[in-house]
């Protein structure tokens, strides 16, 4: 991806600003009588941060506690390393060595005395102690320091925002956000604008995760390995993470010169060839350095592995065959502007359905193999558990018990791969209701769900544990190797791509373009629609490299929307989220039986309805055919549903406890689909249709079941306009054959067969696939 835009870098201005245009120098005088605590806050990314973990993580007492069991963890696993290693007599402990007077083992005779113990440890031990004791106390160190701002963030809570630890569980986040923007008009935390917006917020938190986002969007990270004997293998790691975030965000030689400034070199298109040589040296460096610490982060990924999942494999070893998403899925998965709890809400609700999907591929010869070996393994148990029975004597022989329990583990691990035969699933029903709540796939996927290489694509995102586990291990090993062999070969597709998506915005400094949700700079054609069959989308500046994959711009935008109601985006963003809704209203409104094979409303609404109980509950009142058609024509006039009004006043509701992790206000949101489709619907008896009757859980429920909605009709209006530009093209392509002088166009017939292909058919340049490695990427 070598492809550079010539453009200079550019600040905008802030999209939520009110009142005459601010300039980046422009900053507020403020009264010196009316300066308070909070008043100019330089770092307002590290600020605003810590005060979304102080939400999430419930306060002082919890952050405290999980930061001191975590030094406590450390440190407990370091002793308990070396005093297995050097203070246990193991030929005791093993009867390999008989005690005098054939006496009764004790444990004061298993474990060594101290001095003893001391003196059996190695230099080398020592070493590795040493080294663990110093980072123990950096450690120590950070936690003081991060609990000290935890400390004031508690008084910024208590004065400022008038909130105690004890009412955090009760407090969205989106509460606190509301409080956060009018103490801003009180206190100026920022004094480069007056008012605060959603995003101006979100981007301050998420300024670095949307650069993440982006770049697996555009298949820039993560680096794909080819395994021998395995095939393609997406490499992200916790490990790789770490020394991405360091590389790129919060090094000393990283891009950025602090948390919200890019540095200026970086802004020059004349010094990409000299930037991506030092970034490509420091990357060098990093893989250098993580080889040389290898030995001692693979101890402990091994050791604390061991200790984290060992008394759990031996209780369930199914839980091996358990399922999590991988750091590359979320990342995939995420949205621009979105907050780890609203992803992690998200990717919850899809993991039932991702889970069955998964299941319902049966290999017939692992079944078999299976089957066997259980039968093998469970026999040799209950030949051991009926020998124990005759005569306790048994399982005092040496090894017993291990076998014992080896072929439990083993025979476990093999039921939990032996399918149900009564249970049938349809994949492609089961990947739809994953799309519903995870929001993106790759086009290819469409109608392929039953395919093997749908499925191994998709077991990237969702990995099995042993999988994951065993990645985590090998990271200390391969990390040095991607770092230096791969990703320093995209050191400059690295540098273009912040000097191309760096935008500055006032009052919040450079961020990520795409994450600005610009729908005309980084939107998508495919994923844009018109209201009337004859117009064209909204016009669009996007091309294939400044476009965003996989509608990821389409649904940010509209998942953020949907979370923060309050918000105002620009007009191009409004434009195509009233579009949207009105299309989607023209389509419920020409919603007659014989409309509905190719109605993208239709299809999303039954495989809505499919998700569960609670699903079809809510959709059953969805006015379609005739009723929907004064609907629509209110909403083509500016009607009441029109896009651009706010949410009424907010109503006072009963706050239940825990709701600290949910998505958007408590009071829903009138700026959905789903609120356009069912509103003035309480004549048909629902009350989950009326805004000022649900509860808050019906509210959570309607809002997921707006967004699951939202989001399987942007893709059905995207394929649809897909096959509509395929006709469009067929079509000019076969006018204009037919309308070739005679003499210089033979005959259809006379033609050979596959030259009379090329005729009818021409080339279509297949969209990117994010899991299929395409050498001309950087072309």
């Amino acid at each position: 991806m070598t492809t550079t835009l010539e453009h200079g870098y550019q600040p905008i201005q802030s999209y939520d600003m009110e009142g005459p245009e601010e300039t980046p120098h422009e900053i507020q005088v403020v009264p010196e009588g009316s300066k308070s605590r909070w008043n100019h806050i330089e770092d307002l990314d590290s600020f605003f941060t810590r005060m979304y973990q102080y939400h999430q993580r419930n306060g002082i007492v919890c952050i405290a506690l999980n930061e001191i069991f975590q030094l406590g963890q450390f440190a407990f696993i370091v002793l308990l390393t070396t005093y297995l290693a050097h203070c246990v007599d193991y030929p005791v402990l093993f009867k390999n060595k008989i005690l005098p007077n054939n006496t009764k083992v004790e444990l004061s005779d298993v474990f060594l005395p101290l001095d003893e113990c001391t003196d059996q440890i190695s230099g080398f031990f020592w070493l590795l102690i040493l080294l663990a004791f110093t980072f123990w106390c950096i450690m120590t160190l950070r936690t003081l320091l991060h609990l000290g701002q935890q400390w004031e963030m508690k008084h910024f809570y208590a004065s400022a925002l008038k909130i105690t630890d004890d009412e955090l569980q009760n407090l969205t986040w989106h509460q606190v956000q509301q409080k956060v923007r009018e103490v801003q008009k009180e206190h100026e935390m920022c004094i480069h604008k007056p008012d605060l917006s959603e995003l101006d917020i979100y981007h301050r938190i998420l300024r670095f995760k949307n650069y993440k986002i982006a770049m697996v969007n555009k298949s820039l990270l993560p680096v794909k390995l080819q395994v021998p004997f395995v095939g393609e293998v997406i490499f992200m790691t916790q490990g790789l993470k770490f020394n991405l975030d360091i590389l790129l965000f919060y090094g000393p030689w990283a891009p950025f010169e602090n948390n919200w400034h890019l540095k200026e070199d970086y802004k020059k298109v004349a010094k990409r060839k000299d930037l991506a040589e030092t970034l490509s040296r420091s990357i060098l460096y990093a893989g250098i350095i993580n080889l040389m610490l290898c030995p001692m982060i693979l101890l402990w990924q091994v050791l604390h592995t061991f200790f984290s999942y060992a008394e759990a494999i031996k209780r369930d070893p199914s839980s091996l065959g358990m399922r999590s998403w991988s750091y590359y899925g979320r990342l995939y998965f995420r949205h621009f502007n979105e907050l780890d709890h609203e992803l992690h809400a998200r990717l919850t609700r899809a993991y039932r359905p991702a889970a069955k999907y998964m299941d319902s591929f049966v290999s017939p010869l692992g079944t078999i193999i299976a089957q066997n070996l259980a039968f093998v393994v469970g026999s040799i148990g209950a030949v051991i558990l009926a020998l124990s029975a005759y005569d306790q004597d048994v399982l005092l022989v040496d090894h017993v018990l291990t076998i014992l329990s080896i072929c439990g583990l083993v025979y476990a691990t093999c039921r939990s791969m032996i399918p149900d035969q009564n249970m049938v699933w349809c994949p492609e029903t089961l990947l739809t209701k994953v799309l519903a709540h995870v929001h993106y796939q790759p086009d290819n996927w469409r109608g392929q769900a039953h395919t093997h290489n749908v499925r191994q694509e998709f077991a990237q995102l969702f990995q099995l544990r042993a999988v994951s586990l065993l990645e985590e291990m090998l990271s200390p090993i391969l990390t040095p190797y991607v770092l230096c062999f791969h990703l320093r070969h995209k050191a400059l597709d690295i540098v273009d791509f912040f000097r191309n998506f760096t935008v500055e915005v006032v009052g919040v400094g450079d961020v990520c373009s795409f994450a600005q949700m610009d729908v005309r700079k980084h939107g998508n054609a495919t994923w844009q629609t018109s209201v009337h069959s004859g117009d064209e989308p909204l016009p669009s500046d996007a091309n294939q490299y400044t476009q965003a994959e996989d509608g990821k711009t389409e649904l940010s935008l509209v998942h953020f929307t949907l979370t923060n109601p309050m918000w105002q985006p620009p007009a191009d963003a409004d434009k195509f989220v009233q579009t949207f809704r009105q299309q989607a209203l023209k389509d419920a409104a020409a919603g007659t039986v014989a409309g509905q094979m190719n109605n993208p409303l239709f299809a999303s609404i039954n495989s809505v309805s499919s998700l569960g109980t609670g699903y079809s509950t809510i959709f059953s009142s969805i006015r379609v055919g005739p009723q929907a058609q004064q609907l629509f024509r209110s909403e083509m006039m500016g009607g009441p549903a029109s896009m651009s009004g706010y949410l009424p006043a907010e109503k006072p509701s009963k706050l239940r406890g825990c709701i600290n992790r949910s998505e958007g206000p408590l009071e829903g949101s009138d700026r959905g689909l789903l609120f356009s489709l069912t509103q003035g619907n309480s004549s048909l008896g629902n009350s989950m249709m009326i805004p000022e009757t649900r509860t808050d859980m019906q509210n959570s429920e309607f809002a997921t079941a707006d967004m699951c909605l939202t989001t399987l009709c942007l893709h059905e209006m995207h394929q649809r306009q897909v096959r509509r530009r395929v006709g469009n093209i067929l079509e000019t392509s076969n006018r204009s054959m037919w309308q070739r002088p005679h003499q210089d166009m033979p005959g259809i017939s006379e033609l050979p067969d596959e030259q009379r292909s090329a005729e009818r058919l021409p080339l279509l340049k297949p969209r990117t696939n994010p899991f299929i490695s395409d050498a001309t990427d950087n072309s």
